[in-house]
């Protein structure tokens, strides 16, 4: 290439990169403003969380009808609470790792961390022990938990370090939300990011819910139940009740983990409060976390996320100024099992985003911030368990579907009348070789049984053949627990299936024991889900 051809290659282009530069377009947010909104939105998230959480599961499969006592001093309780302290674990990874920490970290922080955790997240440190990694230790294979809450109601650092960056949202709720969950349990925590990118520059609260919508994929059930919520609005403006009972007609059986029960802590469902409670609440504060806590379930959580997305709309300085005081009383005090305040909160908070307003096209000019306007781009459609339903649960004393071989023997026993026998909760073993097999027919099975500190070793097989080992001791944060998800499996052909589990005599170096403790099996079917195609009453 001679010089000039050069020169003429160079010219090029530099106009081709003005002409991008130009096309791009920015926002502009002082940095004092953008901090302000993050504490608005950290502020809101704790503010929430108190107010909702006496009644947390106090209301399932109905609205909570007592009265709500709450006065701004108890937003101090919020120092206490796991929506916010299980997140401020991922801050402090990406404060050791920086903002592209490694999945892996951020799972072995969670693992190790001090506090106990249930559901997805228990799961998720359970598969790091057991050598299972993100994104395997939230895949429906190994956590039967992956449609469950857990990621949404720890994604808000992700969106208040996004403003107005939907895309750079979705990365990071992609690489996270994996760890505990899977499709709908990845959205939840997706859609709620987005709802507070989008919430830093809008304050009309529907097109803040309909632009977060474009986060998440259309045919995914999440996004289809938000649809819903907004239809029902429309058509009962006035009448958050009415809506409520359509929304529970349609939805309020659908979930995996507690299948059978009127608890339900599935992401969606408890998604469509936060949305219920911010479309009815119309932008009044205690109006909207009264919509969200009364819409029962999960009733901490969602009145948290909700009350989060006002306050990044009116930021800190717009909220009551009694709720400001009360939470500038607990600026310097520790969250529980964390090295982080409110206030270093939201300082770090500030600075990691500027860092990704930077790395994603933006720039600091002084003391404001240009951000290049992102185009919300949804994640890929995944679904962690297509058509599977509820059948039963069987418990280990029905002999008609269990067989022992071996030494079992009996554990735990109720008498609730004198009149009735005693019944039996669970049986185990420590012996190398004692067998138990379940028959049933279905497409799907969950075993479940003890995670505990003299857990053994088993191998399950599935009609013959092997599928793989578990390992049932657990004894992290001082925690054990009882009538876990051992193993399942689902995609089963129709029919008539055999599970079997063949105790090692075997543990791990922790435990203080070898057995294996199992209370009962939950059998699923194939078949689609009603709930997915009911009409509401009025269509």
């Amino acid at each position: 290439m001679n010089h000039y051809t050069f020169l003429c290659f160079c010219s090029v282009l530099l106009i081709t990169s003005c002409i991008r530069e130009s096309s791009r377009q920015f926002r502009e947010i002082p940095a004092d403003a953008l901090k302000d909104k993050i504490a608005g939105g950290w502020a809101g998230k704790m503010i929430g969380v108190t107010y909702g959480a006496p009644t947390e599961f106090r209301a399932q499969g109905k609205t909570y009808e007592d009265s709500i006592h709450w006065i701004p001093g108890d937003i101090k309780g919020a120092l206490w609470q796991d929506d916010i302290y299980v997140q401020l674990t991922f801050l402090m990874t990406m404060d050791r790792y920086g903002t592209d920490a490694p999945a892996k970290k951020t799972q072995e922080l969670l693992a190790k961390a001090g506090y106990p955790l249930w559901h997805a997240n228990v799961q998720a440190r359970k598969n790091f022990f057991d050598s299972i990694f993100p994104p395997r230790s939230g895949h429906p294979d190994y956590n039967l938990h992956a449609d469950d809450i857990d990621f949404q109601i720890e994604a808000d650092y992700i969106g208040f370090m996004c403003p107005g960056m939907p895309v750079t949202a979705n990365q990071l709720a992609d690489k996270t939300g994996h760890i505990m969950n899977y499709g709908d349990g990845v959205y939840g925590g997706a859609f709620v990011a987005a709802l507070y990118a989008e919430a830093f520059f809008e304050n009309d609260i529907p097109k803040i819910i309909e632009k977060a919508l474009l986060s998440i994929p259309a045919e995914s059930d999440y996004a289809k139940i938000i649809r819903d919520v907004i239809l029902l609005h429309h058509h009962f403006p006035s009448d958050w009740r009415e809506a409520w009972n359509e929304l529970e007609a349609k939805w309020g059986k659908v979930q995996i983990c507690e299948s059978g029960t009127s608890f339900n802590i599935d992401a969606k469902l408890n998604g469509a409060y936060i949305v219920m409670g911010l479309l009815y609440g119309e932008g009044d504060p205690l109006k909207t976390m009264e919509i969200s806590t009364r819409c029962g379930q999960d009733s901490d959580c969602n009145p948290s996320n909700a009350m989060a997305v006002l306050g990044l709309i009116t930021g800190f300085g717009g909220l009551p100024l009694e709720w400001q005081e009360a939470v500038k009383s607990i600026g310097d005090s520790l969250f529980i099992h964390t090295d982080y305040s409110f206030n270093k909160a939201v300082d770090q908070t500030l600075a990691y985003a500027g860092q990704l307003i930077i790395a994603n096209g933006g720039e600091q000019t002084g003391e404001t911030f240009r951000i290049s306007i992102q185009d919300p781009q949804p994640l890929p459609f995944e679904e962690s368990f297509p058509d599977l339903v509820f059948a039963k649960r069987v418990p280990v004393s029905d002999s008609s579907h269990w067989q022992p071989e071996g030494q079992w023997e009996k554990y735990g026993f109720t008498n609730t009348h004198a009149s009735e026998p005693l019944k039996e909760k669970a049986i185990f073993s420590s012996h190398a070789g004692d067998k138990l097999t379940f028959r049933f027919q279905g497409t799907g099975v969950s075993l479940v049984g003890n995670w505990v500190k003299d857990g053994g070793i088993a191998d399950i097989y599935i009609d013959e053949t092997f599928q793989r080992r578990i390992d049932c001791f657990f004894n992290h944060a001082g925690q054990q627990h009882l009538n876990m998800d051992l193993f399942h499996i689902t995609g089963l052909p129709a029919g008539i299936h055999t599970l079997q589990l063949e105790v090692k005599g075997e543990k791990c170096a922790e435990s203080e024991g070898a057995r294996v403790y199992i209370s009962e099996a939950v059998v699923f079917n194939t078949a689609p889900k009603t709930s997915k195609t009911h009409r509401f009453s009025f269509q």
